[in-house]
């Protein structure tokens, strides 16, 4: 087996797979060999993904966690990304949007990483990579629920590092700062309402301001280290977080 093609016969599950970073961890992930299922709500985007990495959509709606709790999940790889955004003061923040970020971001994983172990322990192996967040290590003002998630997905990584570990299953969370994904884009306008700012203004100074590096990171510079910590080089890494936030976290 080349390096290139070091997850050969193995099955990864990517969630949120049908655009930004989900979208480039599938193509990384199969890249190397990996059979990729793309999970995603947007069934067209699922197939769509699917399709150009040779692999299988799942339409999932990871807000409905009640649907997740008996499932059984067959996966040597399993990503968690799926996420929304919301942005507003404490004090406005809509209480069901709070809610709703848990589920999706907090509890799913959680779910997912339960569903995908059994297995894994059969085999002896398996690796679970969690998409955090800069925000996962560090604070912003006005995201409450997409900080609390993150830090909770955090830990919950750790956990399964600690537990997984004798079975042969790493954990770890890769920590982007600002993606151009779609996601991104998307809170642009909210960005510039909460802070009295016009939108052009948004990307310099809101987003970029704590970077060392004024550029937006790229979906497939986070795939590519996706992948890495899915291959034989990463055995000894779990319970750890890599940034991928131009220095934002330095300070």
């Amino acid at each position: 087996m080349s390096d290139e093609t070091y997850l050969d016969g193995r099955r990864a599950v990517v969630t949120g797979g049908g655009s930004g970073i989900g979208a480039a961890a599938a193509a990384a992930l199969a890249a190397r060999g990996a059979h990729v299922v793309v999970a995603d709500r947007d069934a067209e985007a699922a197939k769509r993904v699917a399709d150009d990495v040779g692999g299988e959509a799942w339409v999932v709606d990871l807000a409905d966690t009640r649907e997740l709790d008996h499932l059984s999940l067959d996966a040597d790889v399993l990503v968690n990304n799926a996420g929304i955004q919301r942005v507003s003061p404490l004090e406005e923040f809509d209480p069901e949007a709070f809610r709703l970020i848990q589920r999706i971001m907090l509890e799913a994983p959680f779910l997912l990483v339960r569903a995908v172990l059994p297995g894994m322990y059969e085999r002896g192996w398996g690796r679970v990579v969690n998409l955090s967040s800069v925000h996962g290590l560090v604070a912003s003002p006005f995201k409450s629920a997409y900080v609390a998630a993150k830090h909770g997905l955090e830990g919950l990584s750790k956990v399964t590092a600690l537990e997984g570990g004798p079975h042969g299953v790493t954990s770890n969370c890769v920590n982007p700062g600002y993606v151009r994904t779609p996601l991104v884009e998307k809170q642009i306008a909210d960005q510039a309402r909460v802070h009295g700012i016009d939108e052009s203004e948004v990307l310099e100074k809101v987003l970029l301001t704590e970077s060392a590096i004024k550029s937006l990171t790229e979906p497939a510079e986070v795939g590519e280290l996706v992948a890495w910590l899915a291959g034989p080089s990463a055995r000894m890494v779990t319970g750890a977080s890599w940034t991928v936030d131009g220095g934002w976290s330095a300070r």
